[in-house]
């Protein structure tokens, strides 16, 4: 019977820790997005004018707030853990855990699994929510908020050169999204290492309104087949043809790659490393950052119990403050370590991996020292 009461004190202790670690995660991030949504508003309110309010409401905030959601969670979570726990330890409430026989490892799990939610819910945030918004937000911005020389200048590109097929090699001297044209175009065929096809032309047009994928207008073309000893060309002032590349694979906007869930990134990183296309830092710094601070959750979670856990005498402003401390580092150092990704001196895996090496060992030190 005794056995039977405890056990069920432990599980409501479990919902307890559960219910307040996360009503206190979700009741910050509620205060600090109404205070950046605050601002935000009146730091562009003259940009804002001409906009609706509904556009302002559904096109821009609904989709601005799940984005710096995910962006501040670690530091959400370490002021849910901080704030809630020290009360917890303050109390005497974790002291009268204790003394029914709960360890501190047992005490763990209610916060881990509240971590774990937490890790899954900003993992499909920035996997599937967070892309979709965006392409909305990107283009609310771009409307209304970014002059009008950032928007006319940000949709062209130079020296562009990828293998659209095995073998097959295309080169463009410049593209220009606005009317879909590249200039100076090349498409080399090769068996082997032997040029067998040498395609040119003045410039060449993305057929938008085709129902084929992969349309393209070549106009002032030569093309010179080379079979053996025989050589063939061909030439003319415009042809159709079907060439295995469209301008998203080698047009990179500003923030596309927060408009493409993780299953896009990984195929459109895999295809564009495929074709040798190198420009492509900033997609896998995307796709392993959404990772990487997912995981970050049971990391900062584990740091704050064991800041925090512990009563001692001034209240939580000391944890507070060394929380804030770490976990604004943390954010910090994310930061960092993702320049060095895109000047290529580190790779996008470990550059977003590497702040949570560096805090695990922190982690199990302070969780070592922590009361048990």
């Amino acid at each position: 019977m005794a056995k039977t009461i405890r056990h069920r004190l432990l599980k409501r202790l479990d919902w307890y820790i559960i219910k307040k670690f996360l009503g206190t995660y979700f009741f910050t991030i509620a205060l600090i997005i109404i205070i950046m949504v605050v601002f935000d508003y009146n730091e562009h309110i003259d940009k804002l004018k001409d906009a609706s309010i509904h556009d302002i409401i559904f096109k821009y905030y609904l989709n601005f707030i799940p984005y710096f959601i995910n962006m501040f969670s670690p530091l959400f979570v370490f002021i849910a853990i901080i704030f809630f726990t020290s009360k917890l330890a303050e109390n005497s409430e974790i002291i009268a855990m204790f003394s029914t026989g709960m360890s501190f490892r047992r005490m763990m799990i209610p916060y881990l699994l509240s971590a774990a939610f937490i890790a899954v819910f900003t993992l499909y945030l920035g996997s599937q929510v967070i892309p979709k918004g965006n392409v909305t937000r990107l283009a609310f911005e771009a409307e209304y908020k970014l002059s009008h020389y950032n928007r006319d200048n940000s949709d062209g590109t130079y020296n562009i050169q990828l293998e659209v097929e095995d073998g097959i090699i295309a080169y463009m001297e410049s593209y220009q999204d606005y009317n879909k044209t590249g200039y100076r175009f090349v498409l080399d065929k090769f068996e082997g290492k032997k040029l067998v096809s040498h395609m040119t032309a003045r410039s060449i047009s993305y057929d938008t309104l085709s129902m084929e994928k992969y349309h393209w207008i070549a106009k002032n073309y030569m093309i010179r087949d080379m079979s053996g000893n025989i050589e063939e060309i061909n030439a003319g002032a415009e042809i159709d043809t079907v060439i295995r590349f469209e301008p998203s694979d080698f047009l990179i906007k500003n923030g596309q790659q927060e408009t493409m869930s993780s299953a896009e990134l990984r195929d459109y990183i895999k295809r564009q490393k495929a074709r040798g296309f190198g420009n492509i830092q900033d997609f896998e710094i995307e796709y392993h950052k959404r990772y990487a601070m997912s995981f970050a959750a049971f990391i900062l979670t584990i740091i704050g119990v064991s800041l925090s856990s512990r009563k001692r005498k001034g209240g939580m402003g000391l944890y507070l403050g060394i929380g804030l401390g770490l976990s604004f580092g943390y954010i910090l150092f994310q930061t960092v370590s993702s320049n060095f990704a895109i000047t290529g001196s580190m790779s996008a895996f470990w550059a977003e991996w590497l702040p949570n090496f560096i805090y695990v060992p922190i982690a199990i030190f302070l969780y070592i020292k922590a009361p048990k």
